[in-house]
């Protein structure tokens, strides 16, 4: 079992930052894929950012250039570094680990951290 626990989530005017953490704590055995994923009110959970264990990222399209997803495999910690932040990045932010173990299917989610855009 893994546990995933985000903080770092808060208000903030548009054109701010904001660094979310992701601490995981269990075994992580078999665990390669780290990522954040966003929910806003009346949408889908929509992939942000993913890294890879071999530290290759991927961003969604529309936040590319603003944010910045990292790992501290010694601290077991996932980042996002957000700037330039926009009123439609609004959203609960959620932290995804998954990965294979003995060839069954891992997935693991946090409780999630509120971001709210706004002046």
């Amino acid at each position: 079992q893994v546990q995933l626990v985000e903080s770092g989530g808060g208000l903030v005017q548009p054109g701010g930052s904001l660094r979310l953490s992701c601490a995981a704590s269990g075994s992580m055995f078999g665990i390669n894929v780290m990522d954040w994923y966003r929910q806003a009110p009346g949408n889908q959970r929509e992939l942000v950012a993913d890294i890879n264990s071999s530290g290759d990222t991927n961003y969604a399209d529309s936040v590319k250039g603003r944010f910045t997803i990292s790992r501290d495999n010694a601290k077991s910690t996932v980042y996002l570094e957000m700037n330039s932040l926009k009123p439609e990045d609004t959203a609960v932010y959620y932290c995804h680990a998954k990965g294979r173990r003995f060839g069954i299917p891992q997935n693991y989610w946090g409780q999630g951290t509120q971001v709210t855009v706004s002046s």
